[in-house]
């Protein structure tokens, strides 16, 4: 019985050596993927749509802004209040707008990012299930330092496994 534990303390060490490091850079995958380009061609879109209709915002508040402007000498009190009440509220409109599309578009973003990214995790997954590895780490993810002499490199095979 202590034999066999002291066989097996003696093997353990060359079973650690035998154990499989990978690694690969997702922002070279994620580039290459045709999901990125569609999603990067969406956002561009939604972000234009964004643009343009807070241009149109500020363009109607300057317009009413400058009429208000040239008639303020020559209005009633009650008007000229009601008129500066109209444009702060068309204002705070365009504040709130603003604000808004920028939470919608970072959502739309994280939601289309978390689509590529899964489908990144999917196959280092199935890579490292198939390859017998222990950890593939992702280099891009701050990790100081990888010896690529003692990890492979996954990122051909992940990208055969993602169809690039």
């Amino acid at each position: 019985m202590k034999k066999a534990l002291i066989i097996a303390l003696l093997l353990a060490p060359m079973s650690m050596m035998a154990q499989k490091f990978g690694h690969f850079n997702s922002s070279e995958l994620v580039q290459l993927l045709p999901e990125w380009t569609t999603a990067q061609t969406e956002l561009q879109t939604l972000a234009k749509q964004y643009d343009d209709d807070l241009k149109r915002m500020q363009d109607e508040l300057q317009k009413k802004a400058d009429e208000f402007q040239k008639e303020q000498a020559n209005l009633l009190e009650n008007v000229r209040a009601r008129r500066e009440q109209e444009l702060n509220d068309l204002y705070q409109r365009v504040i709130q707008s603003r604000d808004d599309n920028e939470q919608a578009f970072k959502k739309a973003q994280a939601e289309k990012m978390q689509a590529i990214s899964e489908k990144i995790t999917a196959a280092v997954k199935k890579i490292g299930d198939e390859g017998g590895y222990v950890y593939i780490m992702d280099i891009t993810a701050g990790i100081p330092y990888i010896s690529e002499k003692l990890s492979t490199d996954v990122t051909p095979e992940l990208k055969k496994a993602l169809g690039i």
